[in-house]
C-alpha cells in the first residue's frame, strides 16, 4: 500500500459496480486498496437517489461530519453559500484546507447530470508536486514551508467561522508530499509573510497552478446518474466545468466525507476477512 501509482491524463479510471463493493469483501478491499494506490475509484450503478451516501458511510465505518452536514447537496441555489452552489466553472482545487484536519476521502454520487456542461476534471496533486520538485526546487520549498491563511465563514448545516493556516504542500520528514491543501476560495486575503517574499510566494504558486492545469496532468470525465466517485482529498484536486442553469435543477450530485483513519480500519478488517477465508 506504500505504492503509489501516479497518474495524468493518461489516467485509467478504475470503475467496480457499486453493489459488488456492498455486499463482497473482496470487491470491498479491492476498491480500498486502489484509492490508497491511485488516488481515486468510480463506483457504478448505484440508485440515482439521496441516500446511497449514508450506505457506502455504513460499509466503511462512518461518515465525517462537518458544518455542511453529514452529506451535502451540490446544486445550483439561488442563496448558494459556496461557490459549488452554483453553474459556474469550479477551479481545481481540495476541499477544506481551512480545516487543522481537512477530510481525507470524499464522495460525490450523481443522481441528475445536465446534458452540456458540468465535466468533472482531476489532477493527481502528488505526481504534479514531484514535477514542480523537480524542475524547480525553490518553488517546491517555498509552496511546502509558507503558511496561507484560509477562512470560511457562513451558515449551512449550522451556523459557523473557520481560520485555519496550511501549506500547500504538507510534506513529511524526507520532504514527500503528503497532503496538498489548496483552495482559492477560501484561500484568505490575510497573508502575513515578509514583503520581500510575497513575489517569490506568487511566482511559485502560480507555476503549481500551471502544471496543474496542463494539458498532460488533468483527466475529464463526465459522470452518469448512478455514479459515485470516491478520491483521496489530501491528494486529488477535482474540479468541474459550468453548464447553462434552468428553470428546475439540471445536475445534482450528492456529497459527503469520511476520514483516511475510518478507510484504512476498514481495509485492515476487510484484508484479514478475505485472506481468511482463502
Amino acid at each position: 500500500l506504500s505504492e503509489r501509482q501516479y497518474w495524468g491524463s493518461d489516467l485509467q479510471l478504475p470503475k467496480i459496480p457499486f453493489e459488488e463493493i456492498m455486499y463482497n469483501d473482496e470487491s470491498a478491499y479491492k476498491w480500498l486498496c486502489t484509492l490508497k494506490k491511485v488516488g481515486i475509484v468510480l463506483l457504478t450503478g448505484a440508485a440515482a437517489r439521496q441516500g446511497e451516501l449514508v450506505k457506502l458511510g455504513h460499509r466503511i465505518g462512518f461518515l465525517r461530519l462537518t458544518f455542511y452536514g453529514p452529506t451535502w447537496q451540490v446544486q445550483d441555489k439561488a442563496d448558494a453559500n459556496n461557490v459549488a452552489y452554483t453553474t459556474g466553472k469550479l477551479c481545481f482545487h481540495t476541499d477544506y484546507p481551512v480545516m487543522q484536519h481537512p477530510p481525507g476521502v470524499q464522495f460525490l454520487h450523481c443522481i441528475k447530470q445536465t446534458a452540456a456542461g458540468g465535466e468533472s476534471g482531476v489532477v493527481d496533486g502528488f505526481h504534479v508536486s514531484n514535477k514542480l520538485k523537480q524542475q524547480n526546487p525553490q518553488a517546491y520549498q517555498i509552496l511546502s514551508s509558507t503558511a496561507v491563511d484560509y477562512t470560511d465563514v457562513g451558515v449551512d448545516y449550522c451556523d459557523f467561522a473557520m481560520q485555519c493556516k496550511q501549506r500547500i504542500i504538507d510534506v513529511d520528514s524526507r520532504g514527500q508530499a503528503v497532503r496538498i491543501n489548496f483552495n482559492n476560495a477560501t484561500r484568505d486575503t490575510v497573508f502575513d509573510i515578509p514583503v520581500e517574499k510575497v513575489r517569490p510566494f506568487y511566482a511559485a504558486l502560480k507555476e503549481f497552478d500551471d502544471l496543474l492545469n496542463s494539458a498532460e496532468h488533468k483527466f475529464t470525465y463526465k459522470l452518469n446518474p448512478g455514479d459515485i466517485v470516491t478520491f483521496d482529498n489530501w491528494r486529488v484536486l477535482h474540479g468541474r466545468q459550468s453548464y447553462q442553469s434552468g428553470s428546475e435543477v439540471t445536475r445534482h450530485l450528492e456529497g459527503a466525507y469520511a476520514d483516511w483513519d475510518v478507510v484504512m480500519s476498514r481495509l485492515r478488517l476487510l484484508r484479514r476477512r478475505v485472506l481468511n477465508r482463502d
